[in-house]
């Protein structure tokens, strides 16, 4: 190398020929890169020449920039960093094993480069436990590549959601009510409250954690219930509108099977979602609203149905009371004073010329 003699305890002469010569390296650095050259004496001296080109192997990457916990909102700025590699490394991003795209910058140092890549982030809830690994791809790496993983940690306020068990709640049913709040810490325990004072009626209504029970509705159960969920970040709620509806009655069995089977009423359990209503009274408000609505639009249907029927009377009379008369036959008209049927023809036909020939114009 260099046109220097090869002394070090690393090369090693494996073999030696009048035909070949052949040497090894061991721990090669990239100090060993460059020309080689073997000659073998003989008449004359002959020579070949190989150049050695020693791979730079990457470090493992490093993730800097990262601050646990975040907060919902914070700007951060993720850098990965590699170095000693020859040639220059790529590092990639990727979020939960989905790439993303980072800025690459490359700097020599020596016969090595060192490689960063820089992720811009706006964090927000859905960060919360999302791994961000930086991976090393580089020649040297012919098996796994090089990576490293962090894992985001993001505070947030809670959001707070009421989920309720019936869709129309009945007197002497059985509700539940869970408030599901996802925040970061977790808003452990909740707040219920009924039209914004305490529940009233704790041997009925039973918390426990999350969840409100009504072991028997009534009516007096009607109002609006209000869950609320805080941690250091924030305060959520959430609120219900509950409106107990009648039980259903249930007539006694009849002795004698009915010929023809009456359908169910399809008002019975008329009515909009339970979380949308105004608690007023023990009826439904918009059952009358409703009843209204059907009342005008079947009279407006009658309506004119009658006074379609009535133009086409007023039509038919007109038309039948100028078409009315009487209509006679050829034979009819020259039946009298005629002895046959052949006689009568021939009378109607002279008196139709004989009507042609009175015809009065007018100009």
């Amino acid at each position: 190398q260099n046109m220097k003699r090869l002394v070090d305890n690393r090369i090693e002469l494996v073999r030696a020929s009048w035909s070949e010569l052949t040497i090894s390296i061991s721990d090669v650095t990239l100090s060993d890169e460059g020309m080689y050259t073997c000659s073998l004496f003989t008449m004359p001296v002959r020579t070949a020449k190989a150049y050695l080109t020693v791979l730079g192997v990457p470090e493992k990457p490093e993730i800097d920039g990262l601050t646990k916990p975040a907060l919902e909102g914070d700007h951060v700025t993720l850098t990965c960093i590699t170095q000693g590699s020859k040639p220059a490394a790529d590092l990639r991003w990727f979020r939960n094993e989905k790439e993303v795209k980072g800025a690459k910058e490359v700097n020599a140092s020596g016969k090595t480069f060192t490689v960063r890549s820089s992720l811009q982030l706006l964090v927000d809830r859905n960060d919360d436990g999302v791994a961000y690994t930086c991976r090393v791809d580089h020649v040297a790496l012919t098996q796994t590549p090089q990576q490293a993983t962090e894992v985001l940690e993001v505070h947030y306020a809670p959001r707070v959601e009421i989920i309720h068990s019936l869709g129309v709640p009945q007197e002497g049913q059985y509700l539940k009510l869970e408030c599901v709040s996802k925040g970061n810490p977790s808003p452990d325990p909740v707040m219920w409250t009924k039209d914004g004072s305490d529940l009233p009626d704790l041997e009925r209504m039973i918390v426990e954690g999350r969840e409100l029970t009504f072991t028997s509705l009534n009516k007096t159960d009607n109002g609006t219930y209000r869950c609320e969920a805080s941690n250091h970040l924030g305060t959520s709620s959430a609120e219900y509108v509950l409106y107990v509806y009648d039980a259903p009655t249930t007539l006694p069995p009849s002795t004698t099977p009915s010929l023809h089977p009456i359908p169910p009423d399809p008002t019975a359990l008329l009515g909009t979602h339970v979380s949308d209503r105004t608690v007023s009274g023990n009826r439904d408000p918009n059952a009358l609203g409703q009843h209204s609505t059907d009342h005008a639009l079947i009279g407006g249907v009658v309506a004119v149905v009658v006074f379609v029927t009535l133009c086409l009377i007023i039509v038919l009379g007109r038309y039948l009371a100028r078409h009315k008369g009487t209509y006679l036959t050829n034979e009819a008209k020259g039946a009298d004073d005629a002895p046959d049927a052949d006689t009568a023809i021939i009378n109607a036909e002279g008196n139709h010329a004989h009507a042609e020939e009175k015809k009065e114009y007018f100009i």
